[in-house]
């Protein structure tokens, strides 16, 4: 059988969901990460733990059923900005999250 992953990227938390073909949720993973407070008004995030938390999630929610993916859907905060070493690959800072 085919299968759907969606990823929901979002603020406080990540989590991913695997969709039969009828668009019934068969299996998921949610995983919380940490908000960053530097100063009043401001939330950042490590952009490690976005990924990070994305790939456990992602893993989780699979080994969870025996499938083919046949798509891969991705929701997350556009807002959200991270900058990242064109040479290195690495984030420049933390991500500046859209409530800053």
């Amino acid at each position: 059988m085919t299968y759907i992953l969606a990823i929901d990227q979002g603020t406080t938390s990540t989590r991913a969901i695997v969709f039969d073909a009828a668009m019934r949720p068969i299996a998921s993973a949610q995983e919380e990460f940490t908000q960053h407070f530097p100063r009043s008004g401001w939330v950042e995030h490590e952009p490690e733990d976005l990924w990070n938390t994305v790939v456990s999630t992602c893993r989780a929610a699979l080994g969870q059923v025996e499938a083919d993916i046949a798509a891969i859907g991705i929701t997350n905060q556009r807002e959200t900005t991270v900058v990242w070493d064109r040479e290195t690959g690495e984030p420049v800072h933390k991500a500046i999250v859209w409530q800053d």
